[in-house]
């Protein structure tokens, strides 16, 4: 039987503890707030956007085919995230009680849970896919078939699984020494993980080859030495045979920077000055080195998120013990949906920036109006969507929005 005086010191040491813990938090807390100031400063003047009439720029049939066309889009993402969200909790409640019948080891056992758990959401999440795809493929935007549609759905989950193997390896494996705080050795690992898989991405995405065009692969070098990243060259991806919407993305860092630009933004839609502002756009990503600010701000985001994992899959022995991981799976993917707004709002700073960098990189607004207007109409894109839509989903500024920063920067300069 412990002494008096033991059981006093242990009483004694508890605000201690408690007091060290508050310290501990409160200083990550300061840390938090002080990168996320960091990482959301941005190279755009405060702006007075001046408001820009949808109806002065497109026609009334156009404004009611893309807003009937996104409607359909954005109702049939709406219907699969709640899905998602009830199977994650059905799964949560009782996927634990498929671990009886597995001899995996603990951790074999939490990895199988992760990917049935993911199996099940993909078989839930295939009739909105499908049914994205009908939509698509009705008004001209796709040309892939719901057959490869499905394959193509079926191998991403595939890596889908590698990755959420990986993820329960770690994860459980620390848990398993460090128990409660686990999540403060994970999410830094992650983070170091998701910073090389940015370095890497450009040896990632498929059916790329060289930019051959001369004339746009001489702009892409003028371009990038007027941002200040003289080298960086671009590749083109063919995806033609799966969509006609043109697009493009910064990929990578340093060494690895690259502007990929898709086919369908070559097929002769868009002059050779539109796609220099599109360029532009992108090198200004890489200018602004974006792409590290993403791994920032999901680091930002694994912190918390990790730890409310580690909170409320305490329960069930925590995330060390199997039938923790169906909780911690619908912890994590609600809290993604939670946050997806705010990362919309970062994701448009961004954006914001890029077109700025292009406007500053081309000094031509002529050509970014006719562009943002032509990537409207390729798009179907509703050029002032409804605003529950655009806090939810839009993680570009709209293209009213784009058009206003062009005349209020042609403004700023004729001053």
């Amino acid at each position: 039987m412990p002494s008096a005086s033991a059981a006093w010191e242990r009483l004694a040491a508890r605000p201690v503890r408690s007091a060290a813990a508050l310290g501990v938090f409160a200083a990550l807390a300061v840390a938090w707030v002080l990168a996320a100031h960091a990482l959301w400063h941005s190279s755009v003047p405060g702006l007075h956007l001046p408001h820009v009439d949808p109806r002065g720029l497109f026609s009334p049939s156009f404004l009611r085919r893309s807003e009937s066309f996104e409607r359909f889009l954005d109702i049939d993402v709406v219907l699969a995230d709640v899905t998602l969200l009830v199977v994650l909790a059905l799964y949560a409640r009782y996927g634990h009680r498929l671990m009886r019948e597995s001899a995996a080891g603990r951790i074999g056992t939490g990895m199988m849970l992760g990917m049935l758990g993911f199996a099940v959401l993909w078989l839930a999440e295939v009739p909105f896919s499908l049914a994205a795809v009908w939509w698509e493929r009705r008004h001209g935007i796709s040309h892939q078939g719901y057959v490869a549609s499905l394959v193509s759905s079926f191998l991403s989950l595939g890596g889908t699984f590698l990755f959420v193997s990986l993820a329960l390896l770690v994860t459980m494996a620390i848990a398993g020494v460090l128990r409660r705080w686990w999540w403060a050795v994970a999410a830094p690992i992650f983070a170091g993980l998701a910073l090389l898989s940015t370095f890497l991405s450009v040896y990632l995405i498929p059916n790329t080859h060289p930019l051959s065009r001369e004339p746009t692969a001489a702009d892409v070098r003028r371009l990038a030495r007027a941002e200040g990243i003289p080298g960086t060259r671009a590749d083109v991806q063919d995806v033609k045979r799966q969509t006609t919407a043109p697009n493009a993305e910064s990929v990578g860092f340093d060494s690895t920077r690259r502007v990929i630009l898709w086919d369908t933004l070559l097929d002769g839609r868009f002059d050779r000055r539109e796609v220099d502002v599109v360029v532009a756009h992108e090198l200004g990503h890489l200018a602004h080195r974006h792409t590290l600010k993403r791994v920032g701000w999901l680091v930002l985001f694994l912190l918390p998120a990790a730890a409310l994992v580690a909170l409320f899959t305490r329960r069930r022995g925590g995330l060390a013990r199997p039938e923790a991981v169906p909780i911690a799976l619908f912890v994590f993917v609600a809290l993604q949906l939670l946050t997806a707004p705010l990362m919309n709002i970062v994701s448009r700073r961004d954006e914001a920036e890029a077109d700025w960098s292009a406007l500053n990189a081309t000094h031509d607004p002529a050509a970014a109006r006719s562009l943002f207007k032509t990537l409207a109409k390729a798009s179907l894109a509703n050029p002032d969507p409804p605003t529950w839509s655009y806090v939810l989903y839009e993680d570009h500024p709209t293209i009213v929005q784009r058009i206003a920063m062009v005349e209020a920067w042609q403004a700023r300069r004729q001053r």
